[in-house]
């Protein structure tokens, strides 16, 4: 019984680092434009758009809208579509 117990266990541990998170997936940024005005979206792993959503909205634009458009991006984007990266801000030097 107490094998058993700390077999589970310890595949338990194995597997929870396998463990796979959206965050680990996720690429820049990227805007996509709408009636409504400009959305961002998180896009993750090129292979599938089920995490993908938007980071950014306009105020007059539902949650569920905003993410179906980003949804409607990573699959244009998976079907080879050159997505429209958000601009990055570098670091600022601290060095003085």
């Amino acid at each position: 019984m107490v094998i058993r117990s700390v077999a589970g266990a310890l595949a338990l541990a194995t597997l929870s680092g396998c463990a796979m998170t959206p965050q680990q997936y996720e690429t820049t940024p990227v805007l996509v434009q709408s009636a409504m005005g400009q959305v961002t979206c998180q896009l993750y792993t090129l292979e599938q758009v089920t995490w993908d959503r938007a980071i950014n909205r306009p105020a007059a634009m539902s949650v569920a809208t905003a993410d179906n458009l980003c949804r409607a991006e990573g699959q244009r984007v998976m079907q080879g579509g050159t997505p429209n990266y958000a601009p990055t801000v570098a670091a600022a030097s601290t060095a003085q």
